[in-house]
């Protein structure tokens, strides 16, 4: 049967190691990616959500091999790339995936031109000519819909959408198959977020492009989305698509992320889901579930060990004993 997942990744794990005192010789143990699996489908958008600190974007940078995983496979197009790669098996792996960054200020170098920013890639590549690639970039800038012209032009000039738009152009350049947004929009005004996520749609139907989208923003998600991913503590705790996670969120947290969502109507409110106490220490987690200390429905069962992802209905999986029996607040 054909393998149609642009990317798998099995049993990923990824730890860090902090000292108590910069001269003690005590060691922390911090969990930021602990365990996780997931697949994004071609040619879909595979939303992965949760907490600032919950391990997302980790997992993002694993991905992209910026860091290395402790253990675990990642799996691009079928291949592992969590290996040692011979160099052209590399570059070809690099051209695949592209990352677009948060904050469109840090993320392009100042001291280069719009130019000279996009064309980089082609020349670490050695795609084309220079006019070959000057002729490419111009393309890509009315793609995302900037004028061809401003090549010359520095960074400082532009909005933070117009920089954004510029590093959508970057990731791009190299005709990748796979694209990490690592919360593309978040640094963004309200009304530039919307034209963001309709252009990252329009490209990926250009493109035929594969997204993993990373954000804390739930609307944003379930607008661009094709499934979506939560994620807490550095656990995968519930998956499904789309429409399901937010007319039927199975676990306890995920009711309680979309019960603080608000409602663009005035005169309608949602009844708000208030969890308990703080999140955990990713140093000093849970025996059992490590949501249980804030779950509004924890039993004594759920401290006893950390449940499995389970399916409750087509490919609705979720990470909790009482998935479907706290019903929803």
């Amino acid at each position: 049967m054909e393998n149609n997942n642009i990317l798998e990744i099995k049993n990923l794990k990824k730890y860090f190691f902090k000292k108590e005192r910069f001269f003690s010789s005590k060691v922390y143990t911090v969990k930021a990616v602990n365990d996780i699996s997931l697949n994004i489908i071609r040619g879909e958008t595979l939303g992965l959500v949760g907490e600032s600190g919950c391990g997302k974007s980790t997992a993002g940078r694993l991905i992209l091999r910026l860091i290395d995983p402790d253990s675990g496979e990642i799996l691009v197009d079928g291949k592992n790339v969590n290996r040692k790669m011979e160099k052209t098996e590399y570059m070809e792996y690099r051209k695949k995936v592209q990352i677009i960054f948060q904050d469109p200020y840090a993320s392009l170098n100042p001291r280069m031109t719009i130019g000279d920013i996009i064309a980089e890639a082609l020349i670490i590549h050695k795609i084309g000519t220079r006019l070959d690639r000057t002729e490419r970039i111009t393309e890509l800038l009315e793609k995302v819909g900037l004028k061809g012209d401003i090549l010359s032009r520095y960074p400082h000039e532009f909005s933070g959408g117009q920089r954004q738009r510029i590093g959508i152009a970057r990731a791009l350049a190299v005709r990748p198959e796979l694209i990490i947004a690592d919360e593309p929009v978040s640094a963004l005004d309200v009304s530039v977020q919307s034209q963001i996520l309709n252009l990252l749609k329009e490209l990926q139907d250009s493109f035929k492009l594969s997204y993993l989208f990373i954000s804390h923003a739930m609307s944003v998600v379930e607008y661009i989305s094709d499934r979506v991913a939560v994620m807490y503590l550095g656990k995968i705790i519930e998956i499904a698509k789309s429409g399901e996670v937010y007319n039927n969120p199975l676990h306890p947290y995920t009711q309680a992320l979309l019960s603080a969502v608000p409602i663009p109507d005035p005169k309608s409110r949602r009844k708000r889901i208030l969890l308990r106490g703080d999140i955990p220490s990713p140093i000093n987690l849970p025996k059992g579930c490590i949501f249980a200390p804030r779950c509004i429905h924890c039993i004594p069962e759920c401290e006893a060990a950390q449940p499995e992802l389970m399916e409750y209905g087509q490919d609705h999986l979720a990470a909790c004993i009482r998935a479907g029996k706290a019903g929803k607040q």
